[in-house]
């Protein structure tokens, strides 16, 4: 099973790589404006966002539903292709894409985590981290239409679907997804956590949305801005191979940690946007801000609740929905009508992600020494 969620993670990573380090640039080149390439970026977190709200109504995360997920997944990637140049089509291209892709992550994510456990889930997930790097080295050559980043996106999510299928119809022989009863997930009662989760998701739709388009019009070469993508990835996989020990500690302070160090990313940026040495400080930042957030949110959630797929579900909503539909949505704005400030806004945003994590550690630490 370690051998399927390793090729998983390539492949799905390789459609997440595809997606927001070239699409934006596509989008771009055939003239849509940044608030148009906010909407439509924005398609996909939102229903990220409504889908977990399905499951506290009944709906279960099983094989059948993961199975429609796939399908809609790879005929939405084939949709790309019809809708490009068609603003409202491209939007609902876009939706099915996120609904397929946010129904079978939280899936493989539970699995991962229950078959292998969070100290060796970075090793699994890295392989995600070399599919994205791989995709971008490779296309950032090949690069010469829109229609070029098209066809491998359509490869990428054709590759994830047949191996995606391989493992749910091996999970469904081998394994039942346990779905407790009782949803003890209390968005509303630990909303600084919440909220701190999906702030640091905002601070990131600057980058996965406008990080490309805003470095070459400083007069980075697209060759470069990918290099620093790159990068980021590389420093990413250190910390996924390495960070077992790290998530035995205090999860919350490795998520203090890793806030505030978007904090400091953001700010480089903004600062610094055309000294490559800073630029790759900057992205050497991804290890903490991304990874590392990444892996200590998803481990102190499945720590927290009972309800261990809902949280995961609501954990990619929250997140990656509707802190990824703000974002992209906020910062197409942003950077339509300020595009020099997009990253300092972006380090507000951090630094309030920061101070809700902080706000919250304090909230548990007095209930516990009350």
């Amino acid at each position: 099973m370690a051998y399927l969620l390793s090729l998983f993670y390539f492949f799905y990573f390789a459609i997440v790589g595809i997606y927001i380090i070239f699409m934006p640039k596509v989008l771009a080149m055939v003239e849509y404006s940044p608030s148009e390439i906010g909407v439509v970026f924005g398609a996909a977190p939102l229903v990220r966002f409504l889908l977990p709200f399905a499951f506290t109504r009944g709906l279960k995360l099983n094989a059948r539903l993961v199975n429609v997920a796939i399908a809609i997944m790879f005929v939405s990637s084939v949709s790309f292709y019809f809708s490009l140049r068609n603003f409202y089509a491209l939007f609902i291209a876009n939706v099915g894409l996120g609904i397929g892709m946010s129904l079978i992550l939280p899936y493989v994510e539970i699995l991962a985590l229950e078959v292998i456990g969070k100290e060796r889930y970075g090793k699994i997930r890295l392989f995600g981290s070399i599919g994205f790097i791989l995709v971008a080295l490779v296309l950032v050559k090949f690069l010469s239409s829109p229609e070029v980043a098209l066809e491998y996106l359509l490869t990428s999510t054709f590759l994830t679907s047949i191996v995606a299928f391989v493992i749910v119809k091996i999970v469904g022989k081998t394994k039942k997804m346990e779905q407790t009863a009782q949803n003890d997930v209390a968005l509303f009662k630990h909303w600084k956590l919440w909220l701190s989760l999906m702030l640091m998701q905002v601070s990131f739709g600057a980058f996965y949305n406008f990080f490309t388009i805003y470095e070459t019009s400083y007069g980075v070469s697209l060759d470069m801005t990918v290099n620093l993508w790159v990068f980021g990835v590389l420093v990413e996989i250190l910390m996924l191979f390495f960070q077992g020990k790290l998530l035995k500690l205090n999860l919350l302070l490795i998520l203090e940690i890793t806030t505030f160090s978007a904090v400091i990313r953001w700010l480089t940026l903004y600062l610094f946007p055309q000294n490559l040495a800073v630029l790759f400080f900057a992205q050497s930042l991804h290890a903490l801000s991304f990874a590392l957030f990444y892996s200590a949110a998803i481990s102190y959630l499945h720590q927290l609740y009972s309800s261990k797929v809902l949280a995961q579900q609501f954990f990619s909503g929250v997140t990656f929905g509707l802190g990824g539909f703000i974002g992209a949505l906020g910062f197409g704005y942003v950077y339509e009508y300020f595009p020099t400030y997009i990253f300092l806004v972006a380090s507000f945003v951090a630094f309030l992600s920061f101070l809700f994590i902080y706000l919250w550690k304090k909230q548990i630490f007095r209930s516990v020494y009350a």
